[in-house]
């Protein structure tokens, strides 16, 4: 079989707006592969005014654009309008200026193309179809991935669409609405939760980074913070995946990459919730919400 030819005009611009980046790039599609162009990835104050949002938001649109690009997705986290387009930011520190905005309406017309051209993804579920379209959850009937970083980000997916709603998920189908031990699931895995929970018992500031390559050298302390941290996850998620049939199980997003670490521990607390789930780490990675949002926007 030869390579696969991709026409120019089929891309779809993609952004992946984070807390700290803003990411963008040609995505094309076949049924088989994909192919990533002119990606490119700045940096976002997402306290930062309005005006410096957007004219970071337009700069990385126009360095990954190709030609007369006439499809752009944007996959945006929470809490986010995904339908209308619009942010509802207001105090929860992060892209306040944007709450409000018609978004899609500002994207179009920079962009110089039709607001119907334009929408928007949860960021984790562009995630999660990413990696069930061409990555470690290839095509899987029920899968569910979860997304380690700043927080724990979701996607439920029956057949690669994203299932939010029923018995069968957490509200809205976000981890971050789980609790473990009677608190919000993010007080104990998150980004800011590892490095309080660590300061805390040893006096000393360190990045996640930090803790997991100490946990890797033996820092007895931080190992069984990593250790504990990732029994919890599985612990609280374990019911979810259980309840949704998921056959496959995917952890992405910057723990992912200490997967020799966290892989034991996950696993030993989905077992403890009766959860039976093939686990993997992803395998896209950071490609994965860029390839996962073109593939949302290109379904009929």
């Amino acid at each position: 079989m030869g390579p696969t030819i991709f026409a120019d005009d089929d891309a779809i611009l993609v952004l992946d707006v984070g807390g700290g980046h803003v990411s963008a790039a040609a995505v094309s599609l076949s049924d088989t592969a994909f192919r990533i162009d002119r990606r490119t990835e700045l940096p976002l104050d997402s306290s930062a005014g309005r005006d410096a949002i957007l004219a970071t938001l337009s700069r990385s649109m126009e360095a990954a654009r190709r030609g007369g690009v006439t499809r752009c997705v944007a996959a945006m986290p929470g809490p986010f309008d995904y339908a209308l387009g619009s942010g509802r930011f207001e105090g929860i520190g992060k892209f306040d200026a944007l709450a409000g905005l018609d978004l899609r309406a500002t994207l179009a017309g920079r962009l110089g193309i039709g607001p119907a051209d334009v929408s928007f993804v949860n960021d984790a579920v562009a995630y999660g179809i990413g990696e069930w379209a061409f990555g470690a959850g290839r095509r899987t009937d029920r899968m569910v991935c979860l997304t380690l970083g700043t927080g724990v980000g979701s996607a439920f997916l029956n057949a690669g669409s994203s299932v939010a709603e029923g018995r069968a998920v957490p509200l809205r189908g976000e981890a971050h609405t789980v609790e473990f031990d009677g608190s919000p699931l993010e007080t104990t895995v998150s980004t800011a939760a590892i490095r309080r929970a660590y300061t805390a018992s040893t006096g000393t500031t360190c990045t996640v980074e930090e803790i997991f390559t100490r946990a890797r050298t033996g820092d007895e302390t931080a190992h069984t913070l990593v250790t504990s941290t990732m029994l919890a996850l599985g612990h609280a998620m374990g019911p979810w995946i259980r309840s949704f049939g998921a056959t496959t199980t995917v952890v992405g997003g910057a723990m992912s990459r200490s997967w020799d670490l966290i892989e034991s521990p996950l696993q030993a607390g989905l077992q403890a919730a009766g959860a039976v789930s093939t686990l993997r780490p992803a395998a896209l990675l950071d490609d994965a919400p860029l390839v996962g949002a073109a593939v949302w926007a290109a379904r009929p």
